[in-house]
């Protein structure tokens, strides 16, 4: 290696992203169900008492819409274009008899998640029966990613939901499947040191959401939680809902959307249809 690729290297190593946070506040938020009048105010008062510690909750203007109100997929749409709320707060098959299984999140839900930039909140149906057990409050919050680094926007939304003295658990998991390929390829070419390479970047690869939750810890310091960090590689589907289910959370916190496909995030969409019964902010 040149001394200019050395120096480039060392360069770009000491190079770290910065957290930048910003108080996020939700000045309107839906809840939205397709449930009679008593089963709809229970449900609102209910979304209300889960997020009573979020950011500004006490200045919330929450807006009911229940059976009757919307129909369509695309009521739902207009509702929101015409609402414009910070907040949408539902659960999987909104108007749909599959709730019974757990395959789909249900057309409504699919598309308000792709169509609209409104955060999304998914939780239980009354009639899971988890909520008296489970679905109390937001003290122990997750982001949840496969590229952490610099996402600002997934961090401050998740430091927004979480309840004064709460636990936000920062995790990132590097895919192991494609770790290993391309550790295949390297260790096929002849002059690269497979061992050292190996070594190297499976180092760097963690070093960067580390440093990077490092610099959220710095600047939420004023912020009374406690921010933890769950960082490895491994197969990540099973290792998300590992994680998930070790933690014993209130609420997960994602990205469903992807720059360069329509259809919702890969590892998105089989943890939001499997783990019903975590409330989860789809961003």
């Amino acid at each position: 290696m040149s001394r200019l690729d050395q120096f480039e290297s060392v360069f770009k190593a000491a190079s770290k992203a910065v957290f930048h946070y910003h108080s996020i506040t939700f000045g309107k938020a839906l809840i939205i169900s397709d449930l009679e009048e008593y089963q709809a105010k229970l449900f609102g008062d209910r979304v209300r008492a889960f997020l009573s510690g979020i950011d500004g909750a006490a200045d919330t203007d929450w807006r009911e819409f229940s059976a009757g109100a919307i129909g369509s997929v695309g009521d739902v749409l207009r509702l929101v274009e015409t609402e414009r709320p910070d907040l949408v707060c539902t659960y999987r098959n909104l108007y749909s008899g599959a709730w019974q299984w757990p395959f789909t999140l249900g057309d409504h839900l699919e598309v308000l998640t792709q169509v609209t930039d409104v955060p999304v909140l998914v939780l239980p149906r009354l009639d899971d029966g988890v909520w008296e057990s489970g679905v109390q409050n937001t003290d122990r919050v997750m982001a949840l990613t496969d590229h952490l680094t610099g996402d600002d926007g997934l961090v401050n939304m998740a430091v927004s939901m979480t309840s004064d003295d709460g636990v936000l658990f920062l995790a990132h998991v590097e895919d192991g499947a494609t770790f290993d390929r391309y550790m295949d390829a390297i260790g096929r070419c002849a002059n690269i040191d497979s061992e050292v390479a190996r070594h190297d970047i499976h180092e760097q690869l963690l070093k960067a959401p580390h440093d990077f939750i490092q610099s959220c810890r710095q600047k939420l310091a004023d912020v009374p939680i406690t921010v933890e960090e769950r960082v490895t590689v491994g197969h990540r589907l099973s290792i998300f809902k590992e994680l998930i289910e070790a933690q014993d959370l209130d609420l997960l916190v994602m990205h469903t959307k992807d720059d360069d496909q329509l259809a919702m995030h890969g590892l998105a969409y089989p943890l939001a249809v499997e783990l019903r019964s975590v409330p989860m902010l789809l961003l």
